[in-house]
């Protein structure tokens, strides 16, 4: 059993093809690689995983180029797929549409080609919270509207989920989409406010924080999301006509993965100054655009259909972070 997982070198992508190895499974991995942030953090993460597992093999790919995905795959038969490849940040996306046009909505396309034509058993997909924009109803349901993005990305990831659909109708192959929420843990991405107010509270940086620090975030630890990702890569929705979580009658399902705990910011900067063991300084500053004011999942499908229980607490998720990061940064 091959499995394809997109976005290998990307922080959520690495941990799971290394779940994915670890429970005996052959993983062809892909990803450009582009500079959005680092590369050596991304050359790092599949080192690590070519160094420890003979059942993966890595290629440097873009996913949204056909023909490179025909020869990443090399005549391979791929039995499912793991799409978390895509262009991230909510306000890079204000910046560089083109990028995530590309990435995003071109390279989804790429992806459910190949999984039609290779009639794979199934296509897990990454999607986002930001899909829900700034709503005002909380906690955030898969069966509430989604239809009024505050930034490109969050439409891009909103039109990948339209895209499955589709497809999931057309050609009958089961797709899961997962709407991840404020992911963070070793190996992060340095674009995410951890990694971030970290890195400032141990050079005696002051914090900016939005919208005053007025801000409620479902923070996920990255252990929770690998198991929700492979907790739904074992439980494709069945082609039965019946209605699955975000409405749809296809074998196509959509489910939120988030901690169920939301924190507001203040209490991130707090657990960070204590493991940094020092006080953070704070730069206060108004909403940014793009931005939303809170997110928080209601994960009731995922617990009931996929087995999904977060188990990792911000006070303990923070703290495992900030050693990992003073270990990578010899800090």
């Amino acid at each position: 059993m091959t499995i394809l997982v997109t976005g290998a070198a990307g922080f959520i992508g690495a941990h799971v093809a290394r779940a994915l190895l670890a429970r005996g499974q052959q993983v062809i991995g892909i990803d450009n690689l582009n500079a959005y942030y680092p590369v050596a953090l991304k050359h790092v993460r599949i080192a690590r995983l070519i160094g420890a597992h003979p059942a993966f093999r890595f290629v440097a790919a873009d996913f949204a180029d056909q023909a490179a995905l025909a020869a990443a795959i090399d005549g391979t038969a791929i039995t499912a797929i793991v799409h978390l490849g895509a262009q991230a940040g909510v306000r890079y996306s204000i910046e560089a549409p083109r990028a995530y046009a590309h990435s995003n909505l071109v390279g989804q396309l790429e992806i459910l080609e190949l999984a039609r034509t290779q009639r794979v058993a199934h296509l897990v997909y990454a999607s986002s919270s930001s899909v829900y924009g700034d709503a005002a109803k909380l906690p955030l349901s898969v069966a509430d509207r989604a239809d009024r993005p505050v930034s490109f990305y969050a439409a891009t990831k909103r039109a990948n989920e339209l895209m499955s659909e589709s497809y999931a109708h057309l050609y009958r192959v089961p797709m899961t989409g997962l709407r991840f929420f404020t992911v963070y843990g070793p190996w992060g991405r340095p674009d995410m406010a951890l990694w971030r107010f970290t890195e400032r509270v141990l050079r005696g940086e002051a914090l900016p924080l939005y919208n005053g620090g007025a801000m409620q975030r479902d923070f996920t630890y990255i252990d929770d999301i690998v198991a929700g990702v492979l907790a739904a890569l074992d439980r494709p929705p069945a082609d039965d006509d019946s209605e699955k979580p975000g409405g749809y009658l296809s074998p196509h399902a959509v489910y939120n993965l988030g901690n169920d705990q939301p924190e507001q910011l203040g209490a991130l900067v707090e657990l960070i100054g204590n493991a940094c063991g020092t006080t953070p300084v704070l730069d206060l500053q108004p909403m940014q655009p793009g931005d939303v004011t809170a997110t928080w999942a209601d994960i009731g499908p995922a617990r009931r259909d996929l087995g999904y229980a977060p188990a990792t607490p911000l006070a303990v998720g923070v703290p495992a972070f900030v050693d990992w990061y003073r270990d990578y940064a010899g800090a």
